[in-house]
């Protein structure tokens, strides 16, 4: 065993409990005391699985400080220790220790030698940050995870967790090293391309190092200073977890989320796409194609996957010329997939190059074109295929024309949805999905009056289920409300950047015609209301209905940043106007809506300006407040609201510098005049 090769396992006399910083033949450890690396990030002890009092003993590793403790590395995992007490080093000069970063290394007495043996050349099912998974083709040399056998069992399990030979290489789980069971798509040079979603510190700090001369590819991932591991569960799930500040662990991402994680979930040729069950997924053959046994389709078993219906033209005529070819097979475009697995990997070609390579070569079923990859092309059957709510790849499938007919309009955004669809992955909005609009016809009962939750200036919103059972608000403005295109994008970008776990989360939209909705996750308890009916924080502080109804854009009267009233542009800083006009209201005890200086015919942020400017703020306080009011503090939150409503976006502090200018006794900067207050929308 490589542990045993340096290391003997002696029965010598108990020690007392204490921390050690070298394991040498002068100074061995015992069961009770712990090896600490220097900074006291890890530790290395005996320990047992699940503090099972049995005998069986292992020496471990685990970060000293964050419970409940995780076990990273096990050195005798095959071997468990039933009367042991004591490790210690072989006499020949070598010593042992533990590095911060949870490396065992041996080294001898040659301080800039290499070690002569470390533990992250032998994995047990846990990656740390500086540990190469991989292979090294030259030499031989793997390094792979594996899983414990089970949780209260350290021994070789049945998932290991690895790369695979192709180019661009992607991360597998294989059940008994052989069969798949998850895959994570091929690499981009930035991240994998079946984990859409994964935009967050999983992917920022992962990287692939494929060196084609030395035949050498590595997968590593370094946090800086965020203590952090992925590892494969005794069941098969591959998690990252993470600690910002060393006290717990908090889980990052997980690989198998859904139904359609498992691979090959709907067979050779079938699309999966996940439904609200964690275990039943939602199976469609590709056009052209249909279940190779309804009989098992129907029994809910559709691992046997589709066939195609009509051959190829290339596969029965094949003495016609590739010209004649070229007009008779077509591809049919599938939006958002994670592409099949078994991919051949064609250098040099662009995008057209790469349609034609496949189009000559009747063995090619499909091709993709990814940014930052190239050409992909698919001669084996196509599998393990997922359909994603957003992000994901386009794949060309190889179809007889016959098949394409009007298909190629059924799974690609033609006119206003080609331009919404560019125009959502340039922004790169966090989770948005655009729905065919009848299957929101059908969620909703055709927009049906006994579905209605409620309705504000913009037009109503309509309680749908999906397909798949998720349940949806639907927000469909009326079409007297003259919201555009531009403000219709406007709105879902911004809304989609205010995703938090407390607030409804849009998930995406539906364009067809004039008609142009946004899809909420629907929330219970008439939580809607206040969320989406209306604009931003205006509907914190309640409004008449005559006055704040609006047909000309969604939101209220007064509380609209001008930006956004006169061309329904709107971003975050549109809420700091809106926040800037509520302090104002707060301080005056007036409404926006109702104000009106008669004196000197100056509106409500005119008459603010002016007392500010003419240092005569206090008068603009309520007189109910009496003498009740700091005298300072009212000033520094007038000049904090009249920062909020600057007529220019670019003017206005965010709210984080909102929260900092309330709570600091530093002098904020001066505000500008708002222009736009002489015309009070």
């Amino acid at each position: 065993m490589f542990f045993l090769f340096f290391f003997s396992l002696l029965l010598l006399s108990r020690h007392h409990c204490a921390e050690v910083y070298e394991i040498s033949p002068a100074q061995p450890l015992s069961e009770g005391q712990t090896l600490v690396s220097p900074s006291l990030v890890f530790e290395l002890g005996f320990f047992s699985p699940n503090n099972d009092s049995g005998k069986n003993k292992y020496v471990g590793i685990w970060h000293k400080s964050i419970f409940p403790r995780k076990v990273v590395w096990v050195a005798n995992r095959e071997n468990p220790v039933a009367a042991s007490d004591t490790l210690a080093m072989p006499s020949n000069g070598s010593a042992a220790a533990l590095l911060d970063s949870g490396n065992f290394v041996v080294k001898d007495d040659d301080v800039g030698a290499d070690p002569l043996w470390q533990s992250f050349d032998y994995p047990s099912d846990t990656h740390l940050p500086g540990i190469l998974l991989g292979f090294d083709s030259k030499s031989g040399d793997t390094n792979f995870l594996t899983s414990w056998k089970s949780e209260s069992d350290p021994s070789t399990g049945m998932f290991l967790v690895g790369l695979t030979p192709e180019v661009p290489s992607q991360i597998v789980v294989w059940i008994n090293g052989s069969t798949p069971y998850w895959r994570s798509g091929p690499w981009d040079k930035s991240s994998y391309i079946g984990l859409p979603g994964t935009n967050n510190g999983y992917i920022n700090g992962l990287k692939l190092d494929d060196n084609v001369r030395q035949e050498t590819r590595y997968n590593f991932f370094n946090f800086g200073d965020t203590l952090a591991y992925s590892d494969i569960s005794s069941d098969g799930i591959l998690k990252l977890m993470y600690s910002e500040h060393g006290e717990n662990w908090i889980l990052d991402f997980v690989a198998q989320n859904n139904s359609c994680d498992k691979y090959a979930a709907c067979g050779p040729f079938g699309i999966c796409k996940s439904s609200e069950s964690p275990t039943t997924p939602i199976c469609k053959c590709l056009k052209g194609f249909a279940p190779k046994s309804h009989e098992e389709w129907s029994k809910g078993n559709r691992t046997g996957g589709c066939v195609r219906q009509t051959k190829l033209v290339c596969e029965t005529n094949t003495n016609q010329s590739v010209a004649s070819r070229k007009t008779e097979d077509g591809f049919l475009k599938m939006v958002r997939l994670k592409v099949p697995d078994f991919h051949e990997y064609i250098t040099s070609l662009d995008a057209e190059e790469c349609r034609t390579h496949c189009l000559k070569n009747c063995s090619c079923l499909a091709y993709a074109y990814v940014n930052n990859i190239g050409c992909l092309v698919w001669s084996k059957d196509l599998i393990d295929m997922q359909e994603f709510a957003y992000g994901g790849e386009d794949l060309f499938v190889r179809l007889d024309r016959s098949e394409l007919g009007n298909a190629r309009l059924t799974d690609t955004f033609k006119n206003t949805r080609d331009t919404l669809q560019e125009y959502i992955r340039k922004h790169d909005p966090s989770e948005l999905f655009i729905y065919n609009f009848d299957s929101i016809l059908i969620a909703t009962n055709n927009f049906s009056i006994t579905n209605k939750l409620g309705e504000g200036g913009f037009g109503p919103v309509y309680k749908g289920k999906l397909e798949e059972g998720k349940e949806i608000a639907v927000k469909r403005p009326s079409s007297s409300s003259g919201q555009g295109m531009e403000e219709f994008k406007n709105e879902m970008l911004l809304i989609s950047k205010l995703q938090h776990k407390n607030l409804v989360r849009i998930m995406g939209c539906c364009v067809k015609d004039d008609e142009k909705l946004l899809i909420y996750e629907f929330m219970p308890n008439r939580s809607l209301d206040t969320l989406i009916f209306n604009f931003g924080l205006s509907r914190i502080v309640e409004a008449t209905q005559s006055l704040s109804n609006t047909h000309k854009v969604v939101g209220t009267l007064g509380y609209m940043s001008p930006e956004y009233a006169m061309g329904g542009v709107f971003s975050e800083k549109s809420d700091v106007y809106s926040f800037g006009i509520l302090l104002l209201e707060i301080i005056s005890g007036s409404k926006i809506t109702s104000f009106y200086y008669s004196e000197e015919q100056l509106g409500f942020l005119a008459y603010a300006w002016q007392l500010w400017n003419e240092g005569r703020g206090l008068k603009f306080v309520d007189e109910v407040l009496a003498d009740s009011y700091s005298s300072s503090e009212v000033t520094r939150c007038m000049h904090i609201g009249l920062l909020c409503v600057q007529d220019k976006a670019a003017d206005r502090p965010t709210m984080p510098d909102v929260v900092f200018m309330l709570s600091s006794e530093k002098d904020p900067p001066p505000p500008k005049q708002p222009i736009f207050s002489n015309f009070e929308n």
